[in-house]
């Protein structure tokens, strides 16, 4: 997909950098395929604000994406491409032989018309899931599985993709663009190809009214706070001299995140020692 930008007639339109989706489905989704999307306005069950800068937004519905591809050994027909609200990628509904239709992330290289399949013996070629036994070693994927059967979790955002590094002792060897290398079961289901809509990093909003459609409220800074409000709030002028933390005193900076040590065996090497090197 291109980018497309506007004769600056307004300040608004100025600095618009959006994707031109003029190639994309342009009517509603299958409304067997989507759920209602209830809005949280960044409040938990309790109605107590957990998510600050989160509210309004334009009314959407969820399409349900298939990441699991259970539907094995039966090939499917792409029918169009999508807009997804709800996520950064593309996706495609595929209608399969016996009349079922579903949505799932559109890779790269996919057109209308296309046969994909999900199957253990599958063609090495975009919108094919199978396993990553079977797929050869610097095959570029997507949608990848963390445990067999639990559906693509890794590379799933638009113009993400990994890299098979290797296959030993029944495990498969990826190599996350952060650096990360990661081993999963090579029994996992991955799909083959990088997500579509590679150029939604270069998009640029161009005004401060298209961020509150997407749900997303102004920022201000902690600094400008009073105490009470926060904890870098206050001082006699602009001063600041705490350690990072957020608007509950967790740290910003510096702080680890990761706490779940149990599956540290399956991180070869961590995005942290990958940028050192």
């Amino acid at each position: 997909m291109a980018l497309k930008t506007y004769k600056p007639t307004t300040a608004g339109l100025r600095g618009l950098v959006l994707i031109d989706r003029s190639d994309l489905y342009s009517g509603k989704p299958v409304k067997s395929l989507t759920v209602g999307l209830r809005k949280t306005g960044g409040r938990n069950n309790m109605g107590r604000l957990t998510a600050v800068n989160v509210g309004g937004g334009v009314k959407k519905r969820y399409r349900l994406v298939d990441f699991k591809r259970l539907k094995r050994d039966i090939f499917a027909t792409v029918e169009r491409i999508e807009y997804d609200p709800n996520r950064t990628a593309f996706i495609a509904l595929i209608k399969y032989e016996d009349g079922t239709l579903s949505y799932i992330l559109a890779p790269q290289r996919l057109s209308i018309g296309d046969k994909i399949i999900a199957s253990e013996n599958a063609d090495i070629k975009p919108g094919n899931a199978l396993p990553l036994k079977n797929i050869p070693i610097g095959t570029t994927i997507h949608n990848i599985e963390m445990k067999v059967g639990s559906g693509g979790q890794i590379a799933r955002a638009a113009g993400c993709y990994a890299g098979l590094a290797g296959k030993d002792a029944g495990y498969a060897q990826i190599k996350l663009n952060s650096g990360e290398l990661r081993v999963v079961s090579a029994d996992c289901y991955a799909t083959i190809g990088a997500v579509s809509n590679a150029d939604n990093r270069n998009v640029k909003l161009g005004k401060a009214g298209r961020s509150r459609l997407m749900g997303i409220r102004p920022h201000t800074r902690g600094t400008a706070m009073n105490p009470i409000d926060h904890p870098h709030g206050g001082g006699n002028g602009k001063t600041f001299g705490k350690h990072p933390v957020s608007r509950t005193g967790v740290k910003a900076k510096g702080y680890k995140t990761r706490k779940n040590k149990r599956t540290d065996k399956f991180i070869l090497t961590t995005r942290h020692k990958a940028k050192k090197k």
